[in-house]
């Protein structure tokens, strides 16, 4: 069992050992994210843009208000013999009216935000899998399906949560802070040195609590990633974790990576949730501030060098409210910091996916009409630098020729078939006096044709059946999309599969779920092989297709199988000794190198590996 590995020395300092790096990659993928985000929705981000300019002045004409109602007209009505309320009604209403429009303006750009936000997502979901589909199978050897999956769900949604609600929210106080700072500069000059001064103590506050918890926000994504291919492998893995009696060490390892995700997120949620409370304090200290120097500058006139500063009752009044205008912007955006923070981390795991480096294909060469000759040429082969799997394979096949592999595990039959299929290409060398060889499909390098026509030219059955969410008939459709009704239903025939399809509760029709699960192993591989017989290719690839097959299912199968493989250039991983016996060409595999080959009769003469392998164990080669 894979046990989880995770580093518990990652403490508050973590964000500070990402280093300037990560702080430069954090903000061009913020970039990236909103220069995607304009890219399809440029007017409507416009559009929010104006509604949220004019909210804001609406908002700010209520504050420029009071000073309005309190210096001409509460005042002066108080000192009047006989008040006169007509033109203050007036005033109260035209001030409705403006308020009105900024709520509405609110409304509307909320509303688009969030078809923006949904929109991105879809968008970045589509893009997602379309690239999925062009990576190479190392990318999916290396990255467990739980991590890809929470790529798909928890990472994208945190930029939905932040697109919604924290861009919508960072524009906001932007515009406000630069409209209230106008208004606060034409007000009074002192009042606004005092406003600047908290302010620049709030951002300072809002940066270093920030860059102290991000480190917390990224392993808490890379946790989160971690529980989701934990239960993912156990989901899949859940027999054998019965069979073994396994159920109480799995649940301690989950109780162990469940712990490091919740670690790791209280102390980034705890760290970033201290930004509000202290930014409201200083906010509230600088409205003290303000209270004493306003009051103080209107009792006793302040005069500066040449200049004479006095402030009325409604100025102070407005210029508290402004003042609030002012600091409530910057603890909005720093309540939105767990949103933002965590957000960058999702939108950096969702754009390394996207810029995974795809399926190369260099291959020029359209293969319309394959004979199905396939050569090997001194071909060495490692899937790291570091480690060679293959030495020197040499095979020279015919067109209709059945060839077998034979060897223990990890001799290199299956890397092999990874050539053939181009999962994996033969390189050129770093040595140009001894290349890595090359592999000859009808005469021509196999690099040099397309990915595309050379696997569409071949069908594969491999040990590990999979199965689709859909009926029977289409998961034989699987191998042909053109396949008619009747192809398909011929191709279970050919493979004796008819008999327990039509045992199934709507024949055909039903329709398969959890990877077929309600058949069992046998009849799901029975499936596979019918799918590579109706693609009808030239080249057939059998890795281990009986292995799941009891021996009587074996004989039926045995039968469409020749008929299968009448004509076509076969490759088979051999499993049991029928599979190989008339094979035309058995080669011998160890570790990665053809020690043997020849026909079942001419290796038994030998006396060699094939010949203990045969007398050992009448029934399994490996």
């Amino acid at each position: 069992m894979r046990q989880p590995n995770f580093n518990r020395n990652q403490g508050p300092r973590g964000g500070q050992n990402l280093s300037a790096t990560f702080d430069a990659a954090k903000k061009s993928t913020l970039l990236r994210l909103f220069r995607l985000v304009m890219k399809h929705y440029r007017w409507m981000v416009l559009a929010v843009l104006v509604c949220i300019a004019i909210s804001s002045v609406t908002s700010l004409a209520s504050t420029l208000f009071t000073r309005t109602l309190i210096d001409d007209y509460i005042v002066p009505l108080t000192q009047a013999d006989n008040p006169e309320y007509h033109s203050l009604m007036q005033a109260l209403f035209r001030l409705g009216l403006v308020l009105l429009l900024g709520v509405v303006c609110s409304y509307g750009y909320n509303r688009l935000m969030i078809y923006v936000s949904q929109g991105t997502q879809l968008r970045l979901r589509k893009q997602l899998f379309e690239h999925m589909q062009r990576l190479p199978l190392r990318h999916f050897d290396s990255h467990s399906h739980g991590e890809m999956m929470s790529t798909y769900t928890n990472d994208i949604d945190s930029l939905r949560q932040v697109i919604s609600t924290s861009m919508a929210q960072v524009f906001n106080s932007l515009i406000t802070i630069v409209v209230t700072f106008t208004s606060m500069i034409v007000l009074s000059i002192p009042l606004t040195l005092v406003s600047i001064f908290i302010a620049v103590l709030m951002a300072l506050s809002t940066t270093r609590l920030g860059k102290w918890s991000r480190g917390y926000f990224r392993t808490q994504q890379e946790s989160l990633a971690r529980v989701n291919g934990f239960i993912e492998e156990m989901m899949t893995g859940q027999k054998v974790v019965k069979t073994f009696c396994h159920e109480q060490q799995a649940i301690r390892d989950f109780e162990q990576i469940n712990e490091q995700l919740r670690a790791s997120a209280c102390n980034a949620n705890k760290i970033a949730s201290i930004v509000m409370p202290v930014n409201g304090n200083l906010g509230n200290m600088g409205y003290v501030l303000i209270a004493i120097v306003g009051a103080t500058i209107a009792l006793r006139d302040f005069s500066l060098f040449t200049f004479h500063f006095s402030l009325s009752l409604g100025t102070i009044v407005a210029f508290l409210q402004l003042n609030k205008s002012f600091t409530q912007p910057i603890s909005h955006v720093s309540q939105q910091i767990n949103s933002v923070l965590n957000a960058s981390v999702g939108a950096e795991r969702v754009f390394q996916m996207l810029d995974a480096e795809p399926e190369k294909d260099e291959g020029k060469w359209v293969m319309d009409d394959a004979k199905g000759d396939v050569d090997f040429q001194h071909v060495d082969f490692g899937y790291v630098p570091e480690k060679q799997v293959l030495f020197d394979i040499n095979i020279n096949t015919s067109p209709g020729q059945k060839i077998a592999f034979v060897g223990g595990t990890g001799a290199g039959k299956t890397t092999i078939i990874n050539l053939i299929s181009r999962f994996y290409d033969v390189t050129a060398g770093d040595n140009a006096e001894k290349p890595n060889g090359r592999i000859l499909y009808d005469g021509i390098p196999i690099n040099d044709i397309t990915k595309e026509s050379l696997r569409r030219s071949m069908s594969v059955v491999l040990q590990e059946t999979r199965l689709f969410t859909a009926s029977v008939l289409d998961n034989i459709r699987y191998g042909r999309l053109d396949a008619t009704d009747e192809e398909c239903r011929e191709a279970a025939r050919l493979v004796g599969a008819d008999d327990f399809i039509l045992r199934l509760s709507e024949g055909y029709d039903t329709v398969l779920s959890g990877d077929g699960g309600n058949l069992s192993q046998g009849e799901r591989q029975l499936l596979a092989i019918a799918r590579a017989a109706v693609a009808n290719p030239p080249v057939l690839i059998l890795d281990e297709a009986t292995s799941s097959i009891d021996t009587h299912t074996e004989r039926l199968v045995q039968r469409g199988m020749d008929s299968i493989m009448r004509g076509r250039t076969t490759f088979v991983i051999a499993h049991r000794l029928s599979t190989v016996r008339n094979a035309d060409q058995i080669i011998v595999l160890d570790h990665g190198r053809i020690i043997e080959h020849g026909s079942h009769d001419e290796l038994l003469r030998l006396r060699g590996k094939y010949y203990q392998l045969y007398t050992g164990d009448t029934s399994l080669l490996s």
